[in-house]
């Protein structure tokens, strides 16, 4: 008896759109009424209707199929797979953009290569406290209740998480407040992450360079910023460099991705009742590559609305990078 190939089709059903070659052109014609392209690139197309959606109207097109079925010639005949938006458009680019990050990569090898901080600094997001629902599971034997709605005015205030990250020691520092992102908060964070962790490591240091975004509490056009800093190099007598990354650009920053998504993900199923419960749920985070995170709370609430002091303003002592100025300085040791 002749024995089957191993790879020769065995018997069964055929598939259905060689059963019915008009089928696959038929929810060809369907979908792409429903589809859109990409301005960037138009030959990628998406759409958000289910196969039982489409399933339906082909049976009422005279077709025997189901959304099994339009689901696979979805995915095998029109290449039309499932997949998520991608967050990777940049909303608009800097005509500084390459010559920034160039700067920044030649300011940081200076730095670690005299052994001096690299800090990458930012605000997480920040999160209500309350009895509210956070994305995430978590091993429970019973159920943990939440509100069924999120509204801001059942929270008793917000936690703002304030990141210091220390590139050359995989260390993060977050200093948890409450009331408002402000200038005032990112420079206290600043200086404690010196005194709990920094002074010890870079009793020797020169100088602190900074990597931050350009908005936000820490932005390059905030004058609080600059004088509050200027008095936390004072306080540590190093003077501070900043190298704010260009704008539209702030997914670059180290400190996201390599200390908030894991702070994120010690976070995901937490009820995040009160400050001290976020912060017992930070202070366990760490990674294979030994990320190790230290969580302090402010002692104050900030306020919004403080302005730079006149005389700051009047005789301002930052020195200007020659190279873009605007997002290259220094906060000296004043007298």
């Amino acid at each position: 008896m002749k024995q089957k190939a191993a790879s020769e089709k065995k018997g069964g059903r055929k598939s259905a759109s060689i059963a019915e070659p008009e089928l696959t052109e038929a929810l060809r014609q369907i979908v792409e009424v429903h589809t859109a392209g990409s301005p960037v690139e138009p030959d990628k197309l998406w759409t958000n209707r289910s196969a039982r959606a489409l399933c339906d109207e082909l049976n009422e097109a005279g077709f025997s199929i189901s959304a099994n079925t339009v689901d696979r010639l979805l995915q095998e005949e029109l290449d039309l797979g499932r997949r998520q938006m991608v967050k990777n458009e940049a909303m608009d680019e800097s005509e500084d953009r390459d010559a920034q990050f160039q700067h920044i990569a030649k300011l940081k090898k200076q730095y670690f290569r005299r052994g001096w901080p690299v800090l990458s600094i930012d605000t997480k997001k920040k999160e209500l406290l309350g009895n509210f629902f956070r994305k995430g599971a978590a091993r429970t034997n019973g159920h943990v209740r939440v509100y069924d709605h999120d509204f801001p005015s059942a929270a008793d205030g917000k936690v703002i998480p304030y990141g210091v990250y220390d590139l050359a020691t995989n260390e993060g520092f977050m200093l948890l407040a409450t009331g408002a992102d402000t200038a005032e908060l990112a420079c206290d964070a600043i200086r404690r992450w010196w005194f709990r962790l920094g002074r010890e490591q870079y009793a020797d240091a020169g100088g602190i360079l900074m990597l931050a975004d350009c908005g936000g509490s820490n932005g390059y056009r905030l004058p609080l910023f600059r004088e509050r800093l200027c008095e936390v190099a004072t306080r540590v007598q190093i003077p501070i460099r900043v190298a704010h990354l260009p704008p539209y650009c702030s997914k670059y920053n180290p400190i996201d991705h390599r200390l908030f998504c894991h702070i994120g993900r010690s976070l995901s199923g937490v009820v995040c009742r009160s400050v001290e419960g976020v912060r017992d749920a930070i202070v366990g985070t760490t990674t294979s590559t030994g990320l190790r995170v230290v969580v302090e709370t402010a002692r104050r609430v900030y306020q919004k609305g403080v302005k730079a002091s006149e005389q700051f303003l009047n005789n301002d002592p930052i020195i200007r990078d020659r190279h873009l100025p605007a997002f290259n300085y220094t906060a000296p040791v004043l007298n």
